[in-house]
């Protein structure tokens, strides 16, 4: 199924609808609910509004197009309190509700694993953001993930590091949940292909307040440039400042929470000249830069991964329940895994059978706070 920038820019136009005679025939009734795990309450609050709105307006403009088989499409949102027994629960209420077609999970992986086999028994697509690349190699078909895996992130980051920055002695840094935990291994394997192995590897605990022996092992180690995986925006923003304080300057490339608009606040020039492999990157494509404007001018603020992917899961899912004509689960996973070369805020979307939309990362770089895009780096794999 293959979309063009400009239906993509005007929110899921004509082709994208489905055909007359079923819209007609759907025209009355109830609205088509999708569900929504997001943190309302919790460390991630700030960032789950950021991924709520992004949902809501991927959904008014297919509302605007047309809607979802002809009737209109309504979020449904439950509190996950950014806890892995809180989203268990919340994916809960969700699913007793029999009328909810498909869901939007977590951005963060480990939440994702935690609800994982409550999908599996409920056999309903849901839309993940969570990057840890066991996430959909686990034999749980439902899962859709809308943001590119650590696999990815990972190479990325080494190769540039490597090559473009010429530095060979890394410091790995990473949380030690299985967001992590991936993302730190992915890394740590990719540097060794290039004849780069880390000088550290380093785990931390999320929510931790003072990582001033985490600076210092990074410090004494010898490192040249630092690599880092951080799950949560509030954490990263209090290691970039103690990093500054005691004086370690080396350059450092981030996965994608280091370009977050919440870290930018909380860390502001702590974390100026870093580096981020990006999903979301304003300024990678045309369908980016549309969403940017759309995100903009309803928020007043810029847009970031947050907001970008739930965007990206309300379009491609309503795109395939129009295109399969059905709300069945399996005619769904069928019209999700056939989408190529779709235009989406995240990137070009090709879904292989494993669930994984994307394959690539976009290098960016803080300029004074500024997020400014680099370029491309697509998988062959």
């Amino acid at each position: 199924m293959k979309l063009t920038r400009r239906e993509f820019s005007a929110g899921l136009a004509a082709g994208l609808a489905a055909p007359a005679l079923l819209r007609s025939a759907h025209a009355q009734g109830a609205t088509i609910k999708i569900g929504m795990c997001a943190p309302v309450t919790g460390p991630a609050a700030e960032s789950g509004g950021y991924a709520i709105k992004g949902a809501k307006l991927a959904l008014e403009a297919v509302n605007k197009a047309g809607g979802i088989l002809g009737k209109q499409g309504e979020l449904i949102v439950e509190d996950d309190q950014t806890t892995n027994p809180g989203i268990v629960l919340a994916f809960s209420k969700l699913a007793s509700q029999s009328d909810i077609v498909g869901f939007l999970g977590s951005i963060r992986s480990t939440q994702v694993h935690a609800m994982a086999p409550d999908v599996l028994k409920l056999g309903k697509p849901v839309m993940i953001g969570g990057t840890d690349p066991n996430l959909t190699h686990m034999g749980n078909k439902w899962l859709f993930r809308f943001r590119p895996n650590d696999s990815y992130s990972g190479r990325v980051i080494a190769e540039y590091g490597v090559s473009t920055l010429g530095k060979k002695k890394w410091a790995v840094l990473h949380s030690t949940d299985a967001f992590g935990t991936a993302g730190g291994k992915a890394l740590t394997e990719a540097l060794q292909k290039l004849g780069a192995p880390p000088v550290l590897d380093q785990g931390y605990a999320n929510q931790s307040q003072d990582f001033t022996p985490v600076v210092l092992a990074i410090k004494q180690s010898g490192a040249d440039i630092l690599g880092s995986y951080f799950t949560f925006e509030n954490d990263l923003g209090i290691f970039a400042r103690q990093l500054r304080q005691l004086g370690v300057n080396i350059p450092w490339v981030g996965s994608p929470s280091i370009v977050n608009i919440t870290a930018l606040k909380l860390a502001g020039p702590a974390l100026y000249n870093t580096y981020g492999v990006a999903d979301y990157a304003e300024d990678s494509s045309d369908a980016s830069k549309a969403f940017g404007k759309i995100y903009r001018d309803a928020t007043k603020v810029a847009p970031d991964n947050q907001s970008a992917w739930t965007y990206d899961a309300v379009t491609v899912l309503a795109a395939a329940i129009n295109k399969a004509g059905s709300t069945e689960p399996e005619k769904i996973r069928d019209a999700i895994l056939a989408i190529k070369k779709f235009p989406g805020a995240e990137g070009e979307y090709n879904f292989d059978q494993n669930g994984d939309g994307l394959h690539g990362y976009n290098i960016v770089k803080n300029d004074k706070g500024k997020i400014v895009f680099d370029k491309h780096i697509e998988s062959n794999d």
